[in-house]
């Protein structure tokens, strides 16, 4: 073998290693992964600012699944979430799932705070309770403009020049 023909088959097997490896990734970032059994769970939202297929579900900060798919129900304008759960975690029926920030870059994640039912959610069921995003940059603009007006004087609806 020519050294050419060495220099293309060493590329051409670099080239077909990252490519199996970003398929990998891929179908890992779709909600799915290699090796585990999981079941699917959903549940409802109001708002899921920066939950995307294959976001963490996680109890007690410990990843316990992700995000398999996240879709608009058009009736009610909420987020409809699919979780695939890894098998042998069980979810009591009166858990709460809350949308959690992972910082102030816009990341989130799925945080299951389990209930004391004895009773667990099984594939198909839904969460009942749940609680969306917080818009921190719009609470923080709301405080910031009601601690501004607060030192001002009311006005008169009759007086419309005020002090003046």
């Amino acid at each position: 073998m020519s050294r050419a023909g060495f220099f293309e088959t060493v590329v051409g097997v670099i080239v077909i290693t990252v490519a199996a490896a970003f398929m990998v990734y891929a179908y890992g970032a779709s909600g799915n992964v290699f090796g585990k059994e999981h079941y699917r769970l959903e549940a409802v939202f109001g708002k899921v600012d920066g939950v995307t297929v294959g976001s963490d579900v996680r109890i007690a900060g410990v990843k316990v699944g992700t995000v398999a798919a996240n879709n608009l129900d058009l009736k009610t304008y909420e987020a409809m979430v699919s979780l695939a759960i890894d098998n042998g975690i069980g979810v009591p029926e009166d858990s709460v799932a809350k949308v959690v920030s992972d910082g102030l870059l816009g990341g989130a994640h799925i945080a299951i705070e389990p209930g004391a039912a004895e009773e667990m959610l099984r594939e198909g069921d839904r969460i009942t309770i749940t609680q969306g995003s917080v818009d921190l940059l719009g609470l923080a603009v709301q405080a910031f403009t009601s601690q501004s007006g607060s030192g001002k004087k009311a006005q008169n609806a009759d007086d419309p020049l005020g002090d003046f």
